[in-house]
């Protein structure tokens, strides 16, 4: 099988999977059509991101156990069902529960499908791979904004609910079906891959009885929060701390969207060949300078789309960069179940980012991100890669011998 036709079709899951970030799209409309308050509606999208990241971590099992093909058709099966169902809304927790927990359940149980085979598939160049397979989800919300901004006028927004969940539904099918996992001799073959003996494969126990594990899941929090700060709030941070129009603020969002797709393949590829750990203190570097700046205030319209783009750009590389660590320190045989647990930082993050912005006023919010950032630094210091103690019985056996 040629593996880049798993590639095509994560691209294709990836990038309908990603339309959640659209959500906001749906604000206004449901507003004025039920006349629910903004933040009632907004919880809808946090909900879906928390059931998400929680959903990940059975899926990565399930699919590690019966193959990503299945598991990512069942996964499009209850997004396309969980949207389409939200069309019939017409109380809070209905949309609650269509939405946010089926759809969720949905976008959780395929998104780590793709990323865990097409990491198996390129053990050459995990990093590189891991960002083409993200970089989907981040343009997501690009690429479906003119679809769901065009149905929401013609249809209305409960009948686009029905109409967009039908497309992702098929489109999301479509792309499970090439996904596959290798033969492990083909990850064997490969002269650059980290020798895939059984003492480099970690079961999620394992992993979990490692002390790394828990340094790169609170630099993976450290370096979600601050992005999804900055994502979360451009517009505010734009109108409030650079004095812009709300239009010219509003061009931040198509911005980051542009340099956190590009981020994830580019820093991706980087950690190719500097390493993981190197591109992750440029990152996470790069990002406290940027958030510190951002917190004195003191931005143009220049300099604030630029601050902005490149914390979408440092975001987009830390969610391409920790799926290819995962699979570095902990082999792939698990990589579904192990970057499930992984991942967990990234959908507490979804909450931690907003609380931290209404419990303090920008600019010590941003200020604390980057300190954030600087202990990400230190912790990138004391990570290396764990190995794996000989089962007993065979480490005697080898004595003996």
């Amino acid at each position: 099988m040629n593996r880049w036709l798993v590639v095509l079709g994560a691209i294709i899951i990836q990038l309908n999977l990603g339309a959640v970030y659209a959500w906001s799209l749906f604000n206004q409309p449901l507003i004025d059509k039920f006349g629910w308050a903004r933040e009632e509606v907004v919880v809808t999208f946090s909900i879906t991101i928390a059931v998400m990241a929680f959903t990940t971590i059975f899926a990565g099992r399930l699919q590690d156990q019966i193959g990503p093909r299945w598991v990512a058709s069942i996964g499009g099966l209850l997004l396309g069902i969980g949207v389409m169902l939200a069309s019939q809304a017409t109380t809070l927790f209905q949309l609650y529960f269509f939405y946010g927990v089926i759809g969720g359940i949905g976008i959780g149980m395929t998104y780590v499908c793709p990323l865990s085979a097409c990491v198996k598939w390129f053990p050459d160049k995990r990093g590189f791979i891991s960002g083409i397979a993200v970089a989907g989800f981040g343009l997501g919300g690009l690429v479906y904004k003119p679809v769901i901004g065009y149905l929401i006028e013609l249809t209305g927004v409960s009948s686009s609910f029905l109409y967009v969940g039908a497309i992702y539904l098929v489109l999301v099918i479509a792309g499970a079906q090439l996904l596959k996992n290798p033969p492990i001799e083909n990850q064997l073959s490969l002269s650059q891959e980290v020798a895939l003996d059984g003492e480099s494969q970690f079961t999620v126990k394992e992993m979990l009885s490692t002390y790394q594990f828990y340094l790169l899941w609170f630099m993976f929090l450290f370096g979600s929060v601050s992005g999804l700060m900055v994502i979360s709030y451009a517009v505010d941070i734009g109108v409030d701390l650079a004095n812009l129009s709300l239009e010219q603020a509003g061009n931040a969002v198509m911005v980051i969207a542009l340099f956190n797709a590009s981020g994830r393949i580019l820093l991706g590829k980087l950690s190719d060949r500097i390493g993981r750990s190197n591109t992750l203190i440029i990152s996470y570097g790069l990002t406290a300078l940027i958030m510190f700046y951002i917190s004195t205030g003191m931005m143009n319209y220049s300099s604030f789309l630029i601050a902005v783009s490149l914390i979408g750009f440092c975001f987009g590389g830390f969610l391409a960069l920790f799926p290819s660590v995962t699979a570095d320190y902990y082999g792939t045989k698990n990589m579904g179940s192990n970057y499930g647990f992984m991942y967990q930082a990234y959908g507490l993050s979804a909450f931690v980012g907003p609380l931290v912005v209404k419990a303090f006023p920008f600019t010590q919010a941003f200020l604390l991100a980057s300190l954030f950032c600087i202990v990400a630094i230190v912790m990138a210091k004391f990570v290396k890669v764990p190995k794996k103690a000989p089962v007993k019985g065979l480490q005697e056996e080898r004595s003996v011998v």
